[in-house]
């Protein structure tokens, strides 16, 4: 049985450097002619974007709270069966999961989930001796932690071979290196998280940068090792038999006739896409087809569109002012063009959307109503949708919400609801053909959801 060599890298927090230290590991192991696979645990965009920048192929998400345990395990052996070693970088905390009280649907829940071995990015700015006792919480608070080691970041050289005899005799766990302060080598955040890989200057320079210093201070060959010692990631029998099972029923339905052509947004504006998401869609038989609201002037020749998410308040004067695009994508709905648009996709679908400054331009005019910059976060983390029409339904999406821009056509066709917590709220425009609202949708959280789209593609394919 393949194995899958892997390891994750987590860490304490947010702002610990796993990003950087994650994109350098994987560059350092691709420079020694490695096959990498990369993964990010939770619901991240850009993350992923900058591990596709160093192994030039695409990165995946694995989430727990979006597939379930063989579900997640299946998707992790999917992506990962051509690969020597797979790298999986944490979200958060290491131990923050659901609602902000569970562990579930944490970096730990994947690593326990896969059976991963795991190395604590510990950043030690402004710690010396405190970093054992730092450590050792991490270890003794859940156990097994499965955290095998640890690498000290933003850490001196000259204490380095102190501090690591000190944590490797005191705490039994080994020291897989340390990583020094490289402030030119910072990846820079707004106000939804880090900017974008094309958006960072010199960007391959420095991250050349960054494996060169790891590949010095750094165990990189210990830490492979560690990727191999671990076993199979478990059973996912029946999630893959499902999957199998739903894919020749679409490819029975689709015997000799024309494929399915589905337009997706891709462009600087619109590029919160899960590559899982693409991955379906190609399974069920449809053919992805790119395109640009910025710079095309009409969608192409396709059976239904996705409108994905993305900046596009940072691009709002372009969007308005290539009136080809939006007359045809007005057009091209009300004539019946099945449309699944979320978030930034589900914006730039109103009648106006505000920029960062607050100025409103004028867009798709497909929803009634204003999309408009707001202060902060709003209905931020995972949700679970059920229909408002049949609230008890067994079928219910998974999916997230993350932006600081709010609408006054929110829609309420679905109910969405905080996992562990009592708050709910309606969402989302659904007709017929249509169904736009700012979640963003993980569609291996219910297959069945995206062949019901397909299947109004191929009702449209028929009547055009």
């Amino acid at each position: 049985m393949r194995e899958y060599p892997r390891f994750m890298l987590a860490a304490g927090a947010s702002g610990s450097g796993k990003t950087m230290i994650t994109c350098g590991i994987l560059q350092a192991l691709k420079n020694r002619g490695l096959k990498v696979a990369s993964f990010k645990c939770g619901p991240d965009y850009i993350d992923p974007m900058f591990h596709e920048k160093v192994i030039h192929t695409k990165s995946g998400n694995l989430d727990t709270f979006f597939t379930g345990e063989e579900m997640t395990r299946y998707l992790f052996c999917q992506s990962a069966e051509e690969s020597d070693i797979s790298v999986m970088e944490g979200v958060m905390g290491y131990y923050d999961g659901l609602g902000g009280c569970s562990v579930k649907a944490s970096a730990c829940d994947l690593a326990e989930v896969t059976d991963t071995p795991v190395i604590l990015v510990v950043n030690t700015r402004g710690m010396s001796l405190s970093v054992l006792a730092y450590i050792k919480g991490f270890l003794t608070y859940r156990e097994p932690s499965r955290i095998k080691g640890v690498i000290l970041n933003q850490f001196s050289a000259m204490l380095y071979p102190q501090m690591r005899e000190l944590i490797e005799a005191e705490l039994g766990i080994r020291v897989y290196g340390y990583v020094p302060r490289m402030e030119d080598c910072s990846l820079e955040s707004r106000h939804l998280g880090l900017v974008l890989p094309q958006e960072v200057e010199q960007l391959g320079e420095k991250l050349q940068h960054i494996a060169e210093v790891l590949e010095d201070t750094l165990d990189l060959d210990a830490m492979l090792e560690l990727g191999h010692s671990a076993g199979s990631p478990g059973e996912m029998s029946h999630a893959q038999a499902e999957i199998e099972r739903l894919t020749e029923q679409m490819k029975a339905e689709q015997a000799g006739k024309q494929p399915l052509r589905i337009a997706v947004s891709r462009d600087e504006a619109f590029c919160f896409i899960y590559e899982a998401n693409m991955d379906l869609l190609r399974k069920f038989g449809a053919e992805v087809i790119p395109f640009s609201p910025i710079h095309d002037s009409q969608i192409p020749d396709t059976d239904g569109v996705l409108f994905y998410g993305g900046y596009p308040e940072l691009f709002a004067k372009q969007l308005s002012e290539n009136t080809s695009m939006r007359n045809d994508v007005k057009r091209k709905l009300a004539e019946g063009m099945p449309c699944m648009a979320e978030c930034g996709g589900f914006m730039y679908l109103h009648q106006s959307m505000e920029d960062m400054n607050g100025t409103a331009w004028p867009v798709a005019g497909v929803i009634e109503g204003k999309a408009y910059k707001t202060s902060k976060l709003g209905r931020f983390g995972y949700i679970e949708l059920h229909s408002a029409e049949e609230p008890e339904a067994e079928q219910v999406l998974r999916g997230h919400e993350f932006h600081y821009f709010d609408s006054t056509s929110c829609g309420e066709s679905y109910v969405a609801k905080k996992p562990l917590r009592k708050r709910s709220w309606r969402c989302i425009h659904e007709n017929e053909t249509l169904m736009a609202g700012f979640p963003h949708l993980y569609y291996y959280s219910c297959p069945e959801f995206l062949m019901k789209f397909l299947q109004k593609c191929r009702n449209y394919q028929k009547e055009r």
